[in-house]
């Protein structure tokens, strides 16, 4: 069975950084790849980045590029994001997914979910 825990969110100003850590089950690491999503109040799921199994390869949304970045710990079986420059719109609980299948932007195609972690960035 895979567990994904999410940690490491939390009020922050706005300019500001913060790091989230999602812990999965061994098995997960180097079989699925993983991704964080976000979901704004009142707003839905939407995607923030992508990671592959062997985590060589990245993908982010566009508005993500350059300020945050997803990478892998498979010695630790840890996926982290680390996001950097947080406006006030980067409000949202934030998920970590595994095992995607189909458009790995949409919501639908994870079937691994984390509970998902607060972030709240103050103007």
């Amino acid at each position: 069975q895979v567990h994904l825990v999410e940690s490491g969110g939390g009020l922050v100003q706005a300019g500001g950084s913060l790091r989230l850590s999602c812990a999965a089950s061994a098995h997960t690491f180097g079989t699925y790849p993983m991704g964080w999503f976000r979901q704004p109040p009142g707003k839905e799921r939407e995607f923030v980045a992508a990671i592959t199994s062997s985590g060589r390869d990245t993908y982010y949304a566009d508005s993500m590029k350059g300020r945050f970045a997803i990478s892998s710990d498979t010695s630790t079986n840890m996926l982290y994001l680390q996001m950097s420059g947080l406006k006030p719109e980067d409000t949202a609980i934030y998920f970590c997914a595994a095992d995607p299948d189909g458009d790995y932007k949409t919501a639908n195609a994870w079937h691994l979910w984390g509970q998902g972690t607060q972030v709240t960035v103050s103007s």
